[in-house]
């Protein structure tokens, strides 16, 4: 069976940044690796939340290249399922309510049993500190909580599994 890999935001966005600083160089390198990697039993998918924010780059040849990156992807839709979900992990404060991106990204991930998160967001999603507050939410809500990775960790994870 394969392996079903939610693509939040920062991924494509980091894919497609332009700034130059050490830290945006080596993310992107990272992010692009792990993209071009032949991702066989490995399905990734995203979301329109991530179209939507996607859509608010305000370069538009990155805007452009964000988007079309995704296009292939088969993208989940938010529902009022989904908002309630959203609701509840505002009120647990698993996220800051400007942290609804956030928050979104991580029910429609657990809504749609996704195996995985690929993100770059290490303060609220691919946190060690907020794992085990995140599965006892989900956990509440009757919901498995997927792998929250960074792009390096997954290829690590596959470098692992080639040995």
């Amino acid at each position: 069976m394969n392996k079903l890999i939610y693509v939040e935001t920062t991924v494509p966005s980091f894919y497609t940044e332009t700034r130059e600083d050490e830290e945006v160089r080596i993310r992107r390198k990272w992010t692009r690796d792990w993209w071009h990697l032949a991702h066989s039993g490995q399905d990734l998918v995203t979301s329109f939340v991530v179209q939507d924010e996607l859509e608010r780059i305000p370069d538009a040849a990155r805007r452009i290249a964000a988007l079309k990156l995704i296009s292939p992807l088969e993208q989940f839709v938010y529902t009022p399922e989904i908002g309630e979900i959203v609701d509840v992990y505002l009120g647990h404060k698993l996220m800051p309510r400007e942290g609804f991106g956030d928050a979104a990204h991580l029910a429609l991930a657990s809504f749609h049993h996704c195996d995985i998160m690929v993100t770059w967001n290490c303060r609220h999603l691919a946190n060690a500190n907020k794992t085990g507050h995140i599965r006892r939410v989900n956990a509440l809500l009757g919901l498995e909580t997927p792998l929250l990775v960074t792009p390096l960790q997954l290829m690590e994870k596959d470098d692992e599994s080639e040995t």
